[in-house]
């Protein structure tokens, strides 16, 4: 690779990757899973850097290749055998603070199956359209929308669960 393809480079992934952690953490829930997912991304982005770097499609072709790691994990046997805790014990140490809405929110979106989590959060919290998150998940448009739609139902109605509860 060229010098300038690697400054290029190095100043797309710099000025991406606040958004890149964001988007995968809304994936995968868990800031270090979602800071592998972007540092697989980012390096598989470079192996195809002077092929794309000059395109104009380069943040839907670095938003599939997360999407794609990310479904990868998630394939992966040994997450399945992972036992998550309630709490962690050095928790206790922090003063306690009150997360109301948002972490609810992330637990229900944690709830969701990955396809659906996927495009609900493509569509509404990356602000995408029918047909990008189509490109981007591989489907047709109608699965985006069948996809998005069931995902807000089990959001609502896990949501009026736990408001009364």
């Amino acid at each position: 690779m060229k010098r300038s393809e690697e400054t290029a480079y190095r100043e797309y992934v710099t000025s991406r990757m606040d958004v890149l952690r964001r988007v995968a953490y809304l994936l995968c829930r868990d800031w270090h899973t979602a800071d592998d997912l972007v540092s697989v991304t980012i390096s598989r982005l470079y192996r195809h850097w002077t092929r794309v770097g000059s395109t104009p499609g380069v943040d839907a072709y670095v938003r599939k290749i997360l999407l794609r790691v990310w479904l990868d994990e998630k394939r992966r046997p040994w997450r399945r055998r992972e036992e998550p805790a309630e709490q962690l014990p050095e928790l206790e140490s922090f003063p306690e603070f009150r997360v109301v809405d948002r972490e609810q929110l992330l637990d229900l979106l944690d709830s969701l199956p990955p396809r659906r989590r996927a495009a609900v959060v493509l569509r509404f919290y990356c602000d995408f359209s029918v047909e990008e998150t189509a490109e981007i998940l591989g489907c047709t448009t109608g699965t985006v929308k069948s996809q998005t739609a069931r995902g807000l139902d089990t959001l609502r109605t896990q949501a009026e669960a736990a408001v009364r509860d």
